[in-house]
């Protein structure tokens, strides 16, 4: 990890370099030795990376080295940024950033500093570097040249933690019953064709005990002709791995290998392998594999007989599973956490094996269920865990010890060595541009569920996102977040309608085990209740539930990258020195904080690159935030600034300019949501990917035409649109060939908008909301073949809208409501929507007929009616929807409510096939007003027939899923 920091400085310095050929050369020759010199050491780092890896025994001396390279790289780093800061500072009517200051000549360093002090600084860091480098040499490390983690970590391997998995006696093992039972029906029931059966999850959950237990099973080894077991790991030779399944096959059937195995070359192992299965039922099981084309190099030793034989695959990774689908039939089977009811058997069973008759006594079951919580459902760490507290005390001391202390216990203690190690197998394996993105995860919070768009954006700012050619930083970045997610490092914890993962979170193990990671590599640094002092080597803060006392005894820092969480006061002498002690922020994150105004002199911040003032109660920015050169996310949603000042309109870098408010005191109208306002000159943002909302009242139609310069974007919002604005604002839309998100308010529910003029949408989009009246159901509509979601509100259209949406192949989501349609009935036909899996009509006062055709709407998953004042009667055509998973009926006459009654409801056969039925009533003014009885559940048994206090999920994510 260490040759990762200094991988981020080298690129940082190319970057330098590379900008002119008259950059400051009195120090330009220097700096390029200094980059020579670090990519020279990083070869080397590499080596020592991979044997700490390995936990090898490094002697000190190695230690030592490793923590000055990186307390050096560190030391570089922030003397780049100070300079940086300085020429902007001298500068500040140059267009500044690397394209601006690193321009003209060297006399600008004169300008900035004595040119001596610059230069010892610079030789001083030479002569360190190349003591360093020369002290490599002592230590025997290898050249590394690869670009990833290297795969020669498992060589120096001398204990694999994963062979106990192999040697489980049944007893000993809880909760696989029903994975074991399916994976040996796929091995022995099915096609005769070859199928490659994966068994897919993060490390710890117990594959290897799974598949062992399978492999081992009677039905399976009577089932084929001949069986083999292979480890395979990180590092692995195929020629080698090929042997030792031969040798295998062969002692299954008590037979002699082939002659001259040993000594064979690659083709004619593979020959042999090939000739042996030719006319035998085969399984083999390949345990543990990383690399994504393993099945690429392995398969053809393996033919497709049609005897019905099988491949079973370990894995932690996704990638490696889909690998196989390229030339085999592939089953896979994601292997879960335990339930609780499973993981408190296991833990039970390991803590209380041979005291208290295998049970938890009562004064301890309280804490034992908090500190299997910290498990979640994890076999391994339940395991171990149950394993150390078996030789504990059994007192409410020694559990209480463990259970405040469990991190620091996983870093240190032998029992749970193996935990950290498997866990840690997962991380060393990453690309060295993953490590950083994962690490980060790192600096949230115990059980936080982190907004995925958030942190996209800051792993950008931070520089961990490398640009590719016709993609943008931020589909990169989400690439980067899926690979993490398809390597069972990171943990799907909210999606949206369409699929798509919104809220991403850590296993509190690992989290624990990354949290040692980032303390030993100086990642960051975590100010919490349990951590209260502040050591200064690090460039990254994560502030938790301290004291003023605390935050407030931070003095100048070099700290690029501050994250805020759970204070309860920021108080205005922290503030008024936040600028002179963060001088070097790039990322400066408030979500939540006690925060009302930010600091005038704000725009010093040459470095800032992403600004979050979500949910605080700032009202203005000053003016100096025109001096932000680098900043690319301005995040003011939530906020009670209404005003943007002009000042913004020279950010040329912004990204993502978000600033909305929704007051949920009110009811839902078009009242609920506001936008800012802001100034002529925003046209300039030409890098702007999302701006949402803007404030359209008042405004000139030069600023609406200047909307159509942001060819860049990717989501605008607008509201206050007028009937005479409207057309510029549709002409501006149609130069924005990106855009894939479009959410247009009207400034009242008479004011009509022409949408008409749209001849040539944008092709790409994907969302639309229109909110407010419409002459005409827009012709372009049913053009947009990318489209997932629409929604149509008070746009009071007297033609049924359905006949021209029918057939949008994609459309996901289609919502109708608050008098958006006027007519008396609306028809769904066979065929129609054949994709769509939310329907929601909502405060359609006319609607008196919903016809549903059987075979429309196969693939409806939630419906929503309501305020449909006028349909008495349930929709018969409901009961044709056999995938639909929940219904809701909001504020629906008495008699239809009264039809829905379990016991004497005469339409409740309608609906007696849907897993979850609400109805829900308004009771209160306000967005949340709302409470919902369960009308049936087949989830949530016991509830049935109760009331429930209902807050429709809100999303916080930037998706304007607004629940009417």
């Amino acid at each position: 990890m260490a040759a990762e920091a200094v991988s981020a400085l080298i690129e940082k310095l190319i970057s330098l370099l590379g900008e002119e050929a008259t950059l400051l050369r009195d120090i330009h020759e220097e700096v390029a030795e200094i980059k020579d010199e670090l990519e020279s050491i990083q070869s080397f780092l590499k080596d020592a990376d991979t044997r700490a890896a390995a936990e090898d025994d490094l002697s000190e001396g190695v230690k030592t080295w490793v923590k000055q390279v990186r307390e050096e790289a560190f030391r570089i780093d922030v003397f780049m940024d100070e300079y940086l800061l300085h020429m902007a500072q001298h500068h500040p009517h140059r267009r500044l950033g690397f394209n601006g200051i690193l321009q003209k000549s060297a006399r600008l360093i004169t300008m900035l500093k004595p040119h001596h002090e610059i230069a010892n600084k610079v030789q001083k860091i030479k002569t360190s570097l190349q003591r360093i480098k020369e002290r490599s040499e002592r230590y025997g490390f290898q050249l590394s040249t690869g670009l990833g983690s290297s795969n020669g970590s498992q060589n120096l391997r001398c204990h694999d933690p994963r062979m106990a998995s192999l040697f489980i006696d049944d007893a000993d093992v809880v909760g696989i019953e029903s994975p074991r039972d399916e994976l040996i029906g796929w091995l022995v029931k099915g096609q005769s064709h070859r199928i490659v059966v994966s068994v897919v999850g993060m490390g710890g959950l117990g594959k290897t005990t799974l598949a062992k237990k399978v492999y081992d099973h009677q039905m399976v080894r009577g089932h084929f002709d001949c069986h083999a077991w292979i480890a395979v790991s990180q590092s692995y030779n195929t020629v080698d791995l090929l042997r030792i399944m031969i040798k295998q096959l062969c002692e299954a059937r008590k037979e002699f290998p082939p002659k001259g195995i040993d000594s064979a070359d690659k083709m004619s192992v593979i020959s042999k392998a090939r000739e042996y299965l030719r006319e035998k039922r085969y399984v083999v099981v390949f345990d543990d594999v990383w690399e994504i084309n393993f099945w690429g190099e392995i398969e053809y030793a393996l033919p497709n007989n049609l005897k019905g034989s099988r491949i079973m695959i370990t894995t932690r990774k996704w990638e490696v599973a889909n690998f196989c689908k390229k030339s085999s039939l592939v089953q896979v089977h994601t292997l879960q956490p335990l339930p609780l009811n499973k993981a408190w058997e296991l833990f039970c069973k390991r803590t209380f094996e041979f005291e208290f008759g295998g049970h938890c006594p009562p004064v301890l079951k309280k804490l034992s269920h908090d500190i299997l919580e910290k498990c979640k459902g994890l076999p391994l760490a339940i395991v171990a865990v149950g394993g150390l507290l078996s030789t504990k005390d059994k007192t409410l001391f020694e559990w209480q010890n463990l259970h405040d202390n469990l991190g620091f216990e996983l870093g240190r203690n032998p029992h749970l060595a193996g935990v950290n190690k498997i866990l840690s197998l997962s991380f060393e394996d990453l690309p060295y541009n993953l490590k950083s993105c994962f690490l980060y995860l790192g600096m949230y919070p115990e059980d936080y569920s982190i907004n995925c768009i958030k942190l996209i954006r800051q792993w950008i700012a931070e520089g961990f996102v490398k640009a590719l050619e016709g993609k943008t930083l931020e589909e990169v970045a989400q690439e980067y977040l899926t690979e993490l997610i398809h390597r069972n490092l990171v943990e799907v914890s909210k999606v949206d309608f369409s699929g798509k993962v919104r809220e991403c979170q850590l296993h509190d193990i690992l989290r624990k085990v990354i949290l040692q990671k980032i303390k030993d590599l100086r990642f960051c640094h975590i100010l919490s209740n349990q951590e209260s002092s502040f050591e200064g080597l690090t460039r990254r803060m994560s502030v938790d539930r301290v004291s003023y006392d605390v935050l407030n005894g931070i003095g100048d820092t070099h700290i690029h990258s501050l994250l805020l969480f759970n204070l309860d006061e920021l108080l205005k002498p922290f503030m008024s020195t936040f600028c002179a002690n963060f001088k070097l922020l790039k990322v400066a994150d408030f979500e939540h904080a006690p925060l009302d105004c930010i600091p005038e002199d704000v725009g010093s911040l040459f470095h800032l690159r992403y600004l979050s003032l979500r949910y605080t109660q700032v009202k203005m920015l000053p003016k100096s935030m025109g001096k932000l050169q680098n900043l690319e996310t301005l995040d003011l949603k939530q906020s009670l600034v209404s005003d943007i000042p002009v000042e913004i309109n020279k950010l040329c870098k912004l990204r993502n300019l978000i600033a909305y408010y929704r007051d949920n005191q009110k009811d839902f109208s078009l009242a609920w949501e506001k936008g800012v306002k802001i100034q002529n000159g925003v046209g300039y943002l030409t890098e702007l990917q999302k701006l949402y909302h803007v404030d359209l009242n008042h405004v000139g139609f030069d600023l609406i035409e200047e909307l159509g310069k942001l060819r860049q974007l990717r989501k605008l919002g607008v509201k206050n649109l007028s009937k005479e604005t409207s057309k510029a604002l549709c002409a501006s839309i149609e130069m924005m060939n990106h855009l894939q998100s479009l959410d247009i308010a009207s400034i009242s529910e008479n004011e009509i908008i022409d949408l008409q003029s749209i001849s040539s949408p944008p092709r790409y989009l994907q969302h639309l909301y229109i909110r407010g009246p419409l002459e005409k159901f827009p012709d372009w509509i049913p053009m947009l073949q990318h489209l997932v979601r629409l929604w149509i509100f008070w746009s009071s259209l007297n033609d049924d809208p359905l006949n021209a949406l029918q057939n949008l192949p994609n459309l996901l989501e289609l919502k109708i409501s608050e008098k958006a349609y006027n007519g008396e009935q609306l028809q769904f036909k066979i065929g129609g929507f054949p994709k769509l899996k939310k329907l929601s009509l909502l405060h359609l006062n006319i609607l008196n007929s919903l016809m549903i055709d059987e075979g429309a709407l196969p693939l409806l998953e939630i419906l929503s009616i309501g305020l449909c004042l006028e349909l008495k009667v349930v929709p018969s055509g409901i009961y044709h929807l056999r995938n639909l998973k929940e219904l809701r009926f909001h504020d629906m006459p008495q008699e239809f409510e009264e039809s829905l009654d379990p016991e004497q409801g005469q339409r409740y056969c309608i609906v007696e096939h849907v897993p979850i039925v609400y109805l829900t009533h308004k009771v209160r003014i306000g967005y949340y007003g709302f409470e919902a009885h369960i009308l049936r559940s087949k989830h949530l048994m016991g509830l049935e027939g109760q009331t429930i206090n209902r807050n429709d999920d809100h999303n916080e994510n930037d998706s304007n899923n607004i629940n009417a």
